[in-house]
C-alpha cells in the first residue's frame, strides 16, 4: 500500500514523498507482460505462444519502469485531488533515479516531488479604486470629417485631363534616378496612386496642371507630408529614419489623373448606409453619424476603464507566490533539443512579467469562482454569429440562412476557436462585474487629449 508524506521546504513550496511497494505496481506489470505475450509475434514462435520468460527478458525492464512510474503518478494525483491541493503547473520530480528500479528484484521505491501551492488572498476593494471615466467631446469638426470620409468612400473616381486641385488623384510610377535625373540601373521602381493633398506643399504646386505622360523630379523624403512618409518609405522598401534614404531622388512619371467625386448627400445615399430607412434628411444623417462617433468613443472610454480596473486589481491585490518553485518550473521547460529553453538569467529577467500575468490569472479565477460566472454554449454560438456579422461590415443576414448555421456549427466544432471565444466571453463578464463595483469620477476631454493619454499610458507600460 502506497504511503505519502509531505513537508514544507519554502514559501508555498512543499516536498511530497510517494512510497510504493510491490502490491501497488506488480499486478499491473504482470498483466502487461501477459498482454505482450499474447500479442508478440517473434520468429520461431506461434502467435501468443512466446514464453513469458523471453518476453520479460526482452521487454521487462522498460515495462517495469513504466508501470512503477504510472503507479507513482496515479498515487500522487489521487493524493492531490483528495487533499484538494491547488498547485501551480505540475509537480517537479526531485532526484529521480530510474536505475533503482530492478525488474528482477521488485521492492519498495520512494519518489520525491516538489509542488508550488496556490495562495489564499483577498481582492483589492474596487469601490476604493481611483478610476476615471473619460467623456470625449464630439465636435462639429469630427462630424464633418466623418461625413466627408463617407462621401469619399462611396464616391466615384472620374478621369481628368490634368491635375487641378488637392483632391485630384495621380497615378505615378516611382523611378529611382541620380541627382542629374538619369535612371539608376537596377534602382527602385514602383507604381502607386495618391491624393495630391498627401504631397508636401511644394510638390503639390509642381503637380498642378500636370497630365498623363508628364513627370516631376523629387527628393523622396521631401515630396510627401510627414504623416505619409512612413507609408511611402515602407512601400518603396526604404528606411523611414535614414537621412540617406530621404535624399534619394525619384522621377514621378504620371500615368493617369483622376478625381474623386464625393457622393451627394441625398436620400439614396442615406438609405445605402442606413437600410432601415429612418434617415431622410441631411440633418438626420448627421445626427446618425454623431451617434456612431459617440458610440465609438464610448467604447474606447470603456476599454480605458477596463485597463484601469486591471491595473487597480493587479497593483493593489497582495498575493504571495512560491517564487523558488516557479523559477525551477520555468527552467524545467525544455526546448525541442532537450536543452533548457531559458537560462537562469533570462528566467530572472522575465519573472516579474510572468508573476504579473500569473497574478491576473489568479484574480480572474477568484472572481469567476466567487461570482459564479458561467459561459454557456449558446453564448459561444452567439459570439460566433456576431463575429461573422462584423466580418460582413455590419450587414446582418437572416439567422435562419443555412450558411449562417453551417458557419456557426463549424466554429463550434473547432476546439481552439471555442476555447478562445469562451475565454473572451468570460473575461468580458469579469469586467462587467468589476464595472459595477467601481465609483469612477467623470472627466470631459477632447479626442486629442484622450489619445495622447492612452498613448503615454501604453508607452509607460511597455
Amino acid at each position: 500500500m502506497a504511503t505519502i508524506t509531505k513537508e514544507p521546504i519554502g514559501q508555498l513550496h512543499e516536498k511530497i514523498s510517494v512510497k510504493v511497494d510491490k502490491a501497488d505496481y506488480l499486478p499491473g506489470f504482470e498483466k502487461t507482460l501477459k498482454e505482450y505475450s499474447k500479442k508478440a509475434n517473434l520468429q520461431g514462435f506461434r502467435p501468443g505462444k512466446v514464453p513469458a520468460g523471453l518476453i520479460k527478458k526482452m521487454y521487462g525492464p522498460s515495462l517495469f519502469t513504466d508501470e512503477v512510474l504510472r503507479s507513482v503518478d496515479k498515487e500522487l494525483i489521487n493524493y492531490l485531488q483528495n487533499e484538494k491541493t491547488e498547485i501551480f503547473a505540475q509537480p517537479l520530480p526531485l532526484n529521480v533515479d530510474i536505475a533503482q528500479l530492478d525488474v528482477n528484484n521488485p521492492g519498495e521505491y520512494n519518489f520525491e516531488f516538489e509542488i508550488g501551492l496556490k495562495p489564499e488572498f483577498e481582492l483589492a476593494d474596487l469601490a476604493k479604486a481611483d478610476i476615471t471615466a473619460y467623456n470625449i467631446d464630439i465636435t462639429d469638426e469630427m462630424i464633418n470629417e466623418e461625413v466627408e470620409r463617407l462621401q469619399n468612400r462611396y464616391g466615384n473616381m472620374v478621369d481628368k485631363e490634368a491635375v487641378s486641385g488637392e483632391n485630384a488623384v495621380v497615378y505615378v510610377s516611382f523611378i529611382e534616378t541620380d541627382a542629374a535625373g538619369n535612371e539608376v540601373e537596377g534602382g527602385l521602381k514602383k507604381d502607386n496612386s495618391f491624393l495630391v493633398k498627401y504631397f508636401a506643399a511644394a510638390t503639390q504646386k509642381e503637380l498642378m496642371g500636370k497630365k498623363a505622360g508628364d513627370s516631376i523630379q523629387v527628393a523622396i523624403g521631401e515630396a510627401f507630408e510627414e504623416k505619409e512618409w512612413d507609408y511611402v518609405a515602407g512601400d518603396l522598401g526604404l528606411n523611414k529614419d535614414s537621412e540617406e534614404d530621404k535624399k534619394k531622388t525619384f522621377k514621378l512619371a504620371i500615368t493617369k489623373v483622376a478625381e474623386l467625386e464625393k457622393r451627394a448627400l441625398d436620400e439614396e445615399f442615406f438609405k445605402q448606409l442606413f437600410p432601415e430607412g429612418d434617415v431622410k434628411t441631411e440633418e438626420e444623417f448627421r445626427a446618425k453619424v454623431k451617434d456612431q462617433i459617440f458610440n465609438y468613443w464610448a467604447a474606447q472610454s470603456r476599454n480605458q476603464i477596463h485597463d484601469q480596473i486591471f491595473h487597480s486589481l493587479v497593483d493593489n491585490t497582495k498575493i504571495e507566490f512560491p517564487e523558488a518553485f516557479l523559477r525551477k518550473w520555468l527552467l524545467s521547460q525544455n526546448s525541442e533539443n532537450g536543452q533548457p529553453a531559458k537560462t537562469e538569467e533570462q528566467v530572472e529577467q522575465e519573472l516579474p512579467t510572468f508573476l504579473n500575468q500569473l497574478k491576473w490569472t489568479l484574480i480572474t479565477e477568484k472572481i469567476v469562482k466567487v461570482q459564479q460566472i458561467e459561459v454557456k454554449p449558446e453564448e459561444v454560438r452567439e459570439f460566433a454569429k456576431a463575429q461573422l456579422f462584423s466580418y460582413m461590415g455590419g450587414a446582418v443576414p437572416s439567422e435562419e440562412e443555412p450558411w449562417v448555421k453551417d458557419y456557426v456549427d463549424r466554429m463550434m466544432n473547432d476546439r481552439r476557436y471555442v476555447e478562445d471565444a469562451y475565454s473572451r466571453i468570460q473575461s468580458q463578464k469579469v469586467f462587467e462585474w468589476a464595472e459595477k463595483q467601481i465609483k469612477p469620477k467623470s472627466k470631459q476631454v477632447s479626442a486629442e487629449e484622450f489619445n495622447k493619454m492612452v498613448e503615454e499610458h501604453q508607452h509607460h507600460h511597455h
